[in-house]
């Protein structure tokens, strides 16, 4: 399943439905697809993504694959482009949604 995140002030995000749904717990959003962030509450979103992974330890997760010549991704390094998404919604107040 692939998640799209979008904003009027951004280019659409897509993330593997796994990431995304970790990601919107972060933000204190469930984990409810569809769903939507009114632009008055999108600061405080960020403010909980960010604050929450400061809290995780940034490991990179070995993959399931051992012949896999893909890099691990941390969490971290997958959640930079929704946060830049969140604080260009938030420099431009606007809603932010997901399907």
């Amino acid at each position: 399943m692939l998640i799209t995140f979008k904003t009027k002030s951004y280019a659409n995000i897509m993330m593997f439905g796994e990431v995304a749904l970790k990601l919107l717990k972060m933000m204190d959003y469930g984990v409810s697809v569809p769903g939507g962030i009114i632009a008055e509450d999108v600061p405080q979103a960020l403010s909980n993504l960010q604050r929450q992974l400061e809290s995780v330890i940034d490991v990179v997760e070995p993959t399931a694959d051992e012949e896999d010549d893909q890099p691990a991704v941390s969490l971290h390094t997958r959640a930079l482009p929704l946060i830049e998404l969140l604080q260009s919604a938030v420099a431009d107040q606007n809603n932010v949604r997901w399907e």
